[in-house]
């Protein structure tokens, strides 16, 4: 080989190896990626009592249980959510995820409580936690549609946003368009929508591989979602999806077409992983479900799981 064949078989065996090495930064980088849960669930039965809820697999979720959940995943902070406790003991639940904000041996560095929309007193109740550096929003269930019209909700939900809190909820498909009002008439809030809009994964799958009837026509949905997203005041979390009917085997195959509707119509900006521990345990450990949600974004940009899984939720909540 003379010295020109040479020195271009040298240089292309060079880039070659660059780029082999990017390729491998990259994977092992993903496996190292920082995760943000924003739905970490403390259902501590120890601390609340039995019979207020009743976790998938029976146990004590506290945070010595979450520290055993998460030891094999990079989770480097977490947001409190809360659990449904019996609304008098609403006050002491607040209190109990501020304690778990200020231990700085734990993940947990903010907090979204329960809180009753429709009272005329939940300004007297949120506002004391106004100048918290935990508190970060509330958790609330609709119950109906009529409820997203109500004047003193509405109410409530914009004082949310002059406080600099948020709102979460969960809500069926089928009330997808109605909160979008909601969302349009409470600019100043910001919103999120949990669990993915409660997708059912079945909706997006061949028929034939299924058992029973999905929740939800899958075209129905996309447009509702699109609807929601066109509000820029709302993101979406990236959970609950693992947690839904059975009938299927829950892996990134399955759950894939739901998910990469959600972070393609809300964009790499506005979505956030989310564990929902422990009710991810209704079919897969957490562990589990970290490993199937990066393997379905494993060809997104890395900068785009980066903040799906970490960058979005610092920025949101101020963690």
């Amino acid at each position: 080989m003379n010295r020109k064949k040479f020195l271009a078989t040298a240089s292309v065996l060079a880039i070659a190896s660059i780029k082999g090495s990017s390729v491998l930064y990259a994977a092992n980088s993903l496996k190292k990626i920082p995760l943000v849960d924003t739905h970490q669930h403390l259902a501590d039965l120890v601390r609340f009592g039995k019979g207020w809820t009743s976790p998938p697999v029976p146990g004590n979720y506290d945070m010595k249980a979450y520290f055993e959940a998460t030891r094999n995943v990079n989770m480097v902070k977490a947001v409190y959510m809360e659990v449904g406790v019996p609304a008098a003991r609403r006050q002491e639940e607040a209190l109990y995820a501020i304690e778990m904000c200020k231990d700085t041996s734990n993940p947990t560095r903010g907090a979204v409580i329960s809180g009753d929309l429709k009272s005329p007193e939940f300004e007297t109740y949120i506002s004391q936690f106004k100048d918290s550096a935990y508190i970060k929003g509330i958790r609330y269930g609709f119950r109906s549609i009529a409820e997203m019209q109500d004047p003193q909700l509405i109410k409530n939900t914009e004082l949310l946003g002059k406080l600099n809190m948020s709102l979460d909820f969960t809500i069926s498909p089928a009330w997808l368009p109605a909160i979008a009002n909601l969302i349009k008439t409470c600019p100043g809030t910001r919103f999120l929508v949990n669990h993915c809009g409660n997708a059912d994964p079945r909706a997006f799958l061949d028929p034939s591989t299924i058992s029973g009837k999905p929740n939800h026509d899958a075209n129905e949905w996309i447009a509702a979602m699109k609807t929601v997203a066109e509000n820029k005041n709302v993101v979406c979390k990236i959970s609950g999806i693992i947690s839904t009917t059975s009938g299927y085997p829950k892996t990134a195959e399955t759950l894939a077409p739901g998910i990469n509707h959600c972070l393609d119509i809300f964009g790499p900006d506005r979505v956030m992983f989310a564990s929902d521990w422990p009710w991810c345990l209704k079919s897969n450990k957490l562990e589990e479900w970290v490993n199937i949600l990066k393997e379905i974004v494993k060809n997104r940009p890395y900068r785009e799981q980066k903040k799906m899984f970490h960058d979005n939720a610092i920025k949101f909540y101020s963690i």
